[in-house]
């Protein structure tokens, strides 16, 4: 019996002996200073994984691999690409994996200018990724989708979902230059570009909370002082005017929200007084529209345009207009204000309209 405990005893002495010099053995191990490029599938394991990565070069032994596994446990898995070298011991390659994937893809920077409006986004995002002008239309319309931007966002709200408007995301899309993956979803884009308007509106949000327009309609004045006016200041001022009007129940006279009413983006293209006169819900130089914003934001904006809004000159001005050269005059009254317009013609600088 004794003879029996002391074989097994011996026995098992050497089976963890021979273990442990198989474990530190494959701890020391160096192969080759190589890269390596591993995919991990979709629920694939540390455990499951050692044919893989002894085929590529990266361990000796799948039993000395599983053994370093069992004993020191590492954190789950996940799927993706992994840049491995053949020099790394079995510790060094498990630290590794356990920091995630890297993702090889691609990048591309693509640039959104101030300013613009849906059909240009529209047709940057057509013209970088394998996304079409249809898809996107559809994106727009469904609302599922916009329920979910609503959920996760403060700043989006159900005045998006107006039937009226033509593009629910026209304004709230932050215009600036992003790296996106060539591979991007279309939602992928979106998300980037909510993400840094909600960054971009993040130190405003109290002020946005207490204001008696909602974030929509404040984005929507945004959108007009963004193509009114050129100058921080001139921003701040032209909102005034805007708020002044919005106060009195005065219409805001804005020529920028009609062009985009009538889908014109060409603006060296004169406006006709059939088009400054028809009722429609952006057109503000329609008398249906005294007292009202847009039902919408006309193009995407720039912070310092949002700042304005939230943050407007506080005076009695109740005019501006802009030459042709994009210069802002601010006028209190109605005679100041054609004073300044005659002026203005007699020197060349007034827009003229086609009858």
């Amino acid at each position: 019996m004794k003879k029996l405990i002391k074989f097994i005893f011996l026995f098992c002495l050497i089976v963890v002996l021979t273990l442990v010099g198989l474990y530190f053995y494959f701890i020391k191990y160096h192969g080759k200073n190589e890269r390596v490029v591993i995919n991990i599938g979709e629920g694939e394991t540390y455990s499951t994984i050692g044919n893989k990565l002894k085929s590529n070069g990266l361990i000796k032994s799948e039993i000395a691999y599983k053994i370093y596994i069992k004993l020191n446990k590492p954190s789950s898995l996940e799927h993706g690409d992994y840049v491995l070298n053949k020099s790394f011991d079995i510790k060094e390659l498990i630290e590794t994996m356990e920091k995630g994937s890297v993702n090889l893809e691609e990048t591309k920077m693509v640039t959104f200018v101030e300013g613009k409006n849906m059909r240009y986004v529209i047709n940057k995002i057509t013209s970088n990724f394998k996304i079409t002008e249809e898809e996107i239309l559809n994106k727009l319309k469904d609302e599922t989708y916009l329920d979910s931007l609503i959920s996760k966002y403060w700043f989006i709200t159900d005045e998006i979902k107006n039937k009226q408007i033509y593009y629910s995301l026209e304004g709230y899309l932050y215009p600036d230059t992003y790296e996106f993956y060539a591979s991007s979803s279309l939602e992928d884009i979106f998300k980037k570009m909510l993400d840094n308007m909600e960054n971009k509106l993040e130190p405003y949000k109290e002020e946005v909370k207490n204001s008696k327009y909602t974030i929509h309609q404040m984005l929507t004045l945004a959108s007009i002082i963004e193509l009114e006016a050129s100058s921080a200041s001139d921003r701040k001022g032209v909102a005034g005017v805007f708020y002044n009007r919005l106060s009195n129940g005065w219409s805001l006279g804005s020529d920028v929200t009609t062009y985009y009413a009538e889908k014109i983006d060409n603006w060296s293209r004169d406006l006709r007084v059939s088009e400054l006169n028809k009722c429609n819900q952006y057109n503000t130089r329609s008398s249906c529209m005294s007292g009202k914003l847009p039902v919408g934001p006309i193009c995407n904006s720039g912070i310092k345009s949002i700042e304005a809004t939230i943050e407007p000159s506080n005076h009695n001005y109740f005019y501006f207009v802009a030459d042709k050269n994009g210069k802002t005059y601010f006028s209190k009254t109605d005679s100041e204000h054609n004073n300044t317009v005659r002026k203005l013609k007699s020197d060349g600088l007034w827009i003229n309209y086609e009858s």
